[in-house]
């Protein structure tokens, strides 16, 4: 059997996630480079490998390209739910054994779940490695589950709703406005699942998910830590290497969703809780993704982003609306690009006490229409270029962040030369890239806004005499 070709790369500092992809610059990047190793498995499952010796531990990962998002209509909360049932019995092991046997060997483990992948993840000594790879490709087809482990894993899962959504306001309201944001894409759907839909969830159900798409085929793997690519090539291959390929699976390339036609209408959603503390207005408009090869708006969204909201001192909204006029508790602007599919640029702005939703959205639209006029500042857009370098090289230093950088990037289209090339796309982009981009997204007119508020008070029952006088009374 002839080795999987490897493709060597450079690991420029600083490839973290959110605000910490930032603008490699020359000299920082000259003094610590670290080296990334790809390669595939004969069955098609992707290799990722990314040295770091400086503790003897590893991170190992593992994720499978299906996320809430390639849930079958009726079956939300299915991606989700499965990775619960990932931690039941196997042909090997018994329920549950697989954390006990992590943590009987000094390590931790875990699991997420996203609209675009779900990952299971372990960190341990580097001697233990292939220890982990063992079990892992153990339940990676050999999952045992019968009705009653289903029956109270959807109890946990329901609870675990209950907990983290239905007791949150703002859980609730986001869960809400993600359903109006998106017409047709699943990106609307809750990971966690509707309520309705998750108390159906059967056995059925999770068998045929993991039927789908629980193949090497579909899968990542990611080491970072102290391990070598020869290492970690030769455990891959004996672990999962001898696992088929499903060649059903769809090339995430080529993965057919629902897409998103144009938003043509504004949309609003108005929350009321009494619970709500602080309430805030939320502006939405549809933005572009990161794509392979082709990530430069994606950079100029994110620059975009960290000018208008990233910092209280240095950023636009905050310094207006906190800083100087005093009208805000908190003002923000998000971008998220890596999705496999379109996403979103987000202003949020939360009034001080007195001023209402709809004064703080007319406040913070009045700012991006300024800003639309005056432009960046570029003695802030040096600011901004020196803080996110800053933050990626603090960053650099979490081997299990950089593990999770790749993952996230590599289930949502893009590519190991994507991710080490972004730094360069990011110190590539000049001021009128950004305002480029700001003019494309905020000239969109189907916009979904959303209020998060408590309910109106109840007004006062009407006293007004039967024979319609009023009395006044001196």
């Amino acid at each position: 059997m002839p080795l999987p070709q490897i493709r060597r790369a450079r690991l420029s500092r600083g490839l973290a996630c959110g605000l910490a992809l930032g603008l490699a610059t020359a000299p920082l990047a000259a003094n610590a480079a670290r080296e990334v190793t790809e390669f595939t498995l004969e069955n098609g499952m992707q290799v990722v490998v990314i040295e770091d010796h400086r503790s003897p531990a590893v991170t190992h990962m593992v994720w499978y390209r299906a996320g809430a998002a390639d849930e079958l209509p009726g079956q939300s909360g299915i991606a989700h739910f499965l990775e619960h049932l990932m931690f039941k019995a196997t042909d090997d092991l018994e329920s549950r054994e697989f954390s006990r046997i992590v943590e009987e060997n000094g390590g931790s483990d875990n699991a997420f779940t996203s609209w675009d992948y779900t990952a299971y993840h372990q960190r341990i000594a580097s001697d233990r490695l292939g220890l982990m790879m063992q079990m892992e490709a153990d339940r990676m087809r050999d999952l045992i589950l019968d009705e009653a482990q289903v029956a109270t894993e959807r109890q946990v899962i329901i609870e675990e709703r209950a907990q983290r959504t239905d007791t949150s306001p703002g859980a609730l309201f986001n869960e809400q406005l993600s359903a109006a944001i998106y017409l047709n894409h699943p990106y609307g759907r809750p990971v966690i699942g509707w309520r309705h839909e998750m108390v159906e969830l059967s056995l059925q159900n999770a068998l045929d998910w993991y039927e789908t798409h629980y193949h090497p085929n579909n899968a990542i793997l990611i080491v970072a830590g102290a391990a070598t690519p020869q290492q970690v090539r030769a455990l891959a291959e004996e672990h999962y290497g001898v696992i088929p390929a499903n060649p059903d699976i769809e090339p995430v390339e080529t993965r057919t969703r629902p897409t998103e036609p144009p938003h043509t209408a504004e949309r609003r959603v108005i929350y009321e809780d009494a619970r709500v503390a602080n309430p805030y207005v939320s502006i939405n408009y549809l933005a572009p993704e990161r794509n392979a090869g082709d990530q430069e708006d994606a950079a100029a969204l994110t620059l975009l982003a960290e000018i208008l909201g990233g910092s209280g001192f240095t950023s636009v909204l905050p310094r207006e609306l906190q800083m100087e006029d005093e009208r805000s508790l908190f003002v923000g602007a998000y971008y998220g690009g890596t999705n496999l599919d379109g996403t979103t640029f987000t202003l949020i702005n939360m009034p001080l006490p007195g001023r209402s939703l709809e004064q703080a959205e007319a406040d913070v639209l009045a700012e991006i229409e300024e800003f639309l006029v005056e432009g960046i500042d570029p003695d802030q857009f040096e600011r901004i270029r020196f803080q996110i370098e800053a933050s990626r090289i603090y960053e650099e230093d979490d081997a299990a962040g950089l593990a999770r950088t790749y993952g996230a990037a590599l289930t949502s289209g893009l590519t190991v030369a994507d991710v080490q090339a972004w730094p360069d796309v990011l110190a590539a982009t000049t001021i009128e890239d950004v305002m480029e981009a700001a003019r494309a997204v905020f000239s969109q007119g189907g916009t979904t806004t959303g209020y998060l508020m408590q309910p109106a008070p109840e007004s006062a029952p009407d006293e007004t005499p039967e024979d319609g006088t009023v009395e006044v009374s001196q």
